[in-house]
């Protein structure tokens, strides 16, 4: 069973979210908290698996909050569940090691989905065996953390750093994305988007294909290639 504290300071979505997680098998609600000093104390007093963390709290913005979590030495996961669009934000989060960055507003599907990812990354986690590079490869590439050691290489004008996030939005959905949904993910704009999308099809990263609507001109759907 995967203990998990909710943190969010509207106590109506605090209490939705919480009627989220208990509708997933092998999830159970353990605590809540409204605010970043109370996440931190009910941390330390439970000592959850996983935290469903807003980034808009009253007092500590959320990422500080994941920050002084490391400091003293908590080692949960955390999946950022904010309205938070900034690129800062994702990008902030990725670098704090989150295990997912879901958009306010969601359904309980789209919490379900990234459930799922997480609980499946913690299954190969704790059953890995390492006996040579190609083992430790795997075990970072299902658990969503990038392996190269160098930052990704792009055309001029294009961000590595961007292009890592749109790569992570990609690995971590469920099915396809179009340019629109990875631009609301990342925190970029849809044209910007398309171009790093596109970029990564021509790299043979990504797989492209047609949507085709009642009207107007087909959708491009792009899936991450596993590896």
């Amino acid at each position: 069973m995967i203990d998990v504290l909710v943190v969010d300071d509207d106590f109506m979505v605090s209490r939705i979210n919480r009627g989220f997680v208990d509708r997933c098998a092998g999830f159970r609600v353990i605590g809540e908290a409204n605010s970043g000093e109370q996440a931190l104390a009910r941390v330390a007093e439970l000592a959850p698996d996983l935290v469903l963390l807003d980034l808009y709290l009253p007092d500590v913005f959320g990422l500080d909050v994941i920050s002084r979590l490391r400091a003293t030495g908590h080692a949960c996961d955390i999946l950022v569940v904010s309205a938070a669009r900034e690129l800062d934000a994702v990008r902030g989060a990725v670098r704090h090691g989150v295990v997912n960055y879901l958009l306010k507003p969601f359904d309980f599907d789209d919490l379900r989905v990234r459930l799922e990812q997480y609980a499946a990354r913690r299954t190969s986690l704790d059953n890995a065996v390492i006996g040579d590079q190609t083992d430790v490869d795997r075990l970072l590439t299902s658990a969503g953390t990038a392996v190269p050691a160098a930052a990704p290489v792009v055309p001029k004008g294009m961000s590595p750093e961007t292009a890592e996030l749109v790569t992570r939005a990609l690995r971590a959905a469920e099915g396809t994305l179009s340019a629109s949904e990875c631009a609301v993910l990342v925190g970029i704009s849809r044209v910007s988007a398309r171009r790093y999308l596109e970029h990564l099809t021509v790299t043979g990263s990504v797989d492209v294909s047609l949507r085709y609507g009642v009207a107007g001109r087909p959708e491009r759907r792009y899936r991450w290639l596993p590896v």
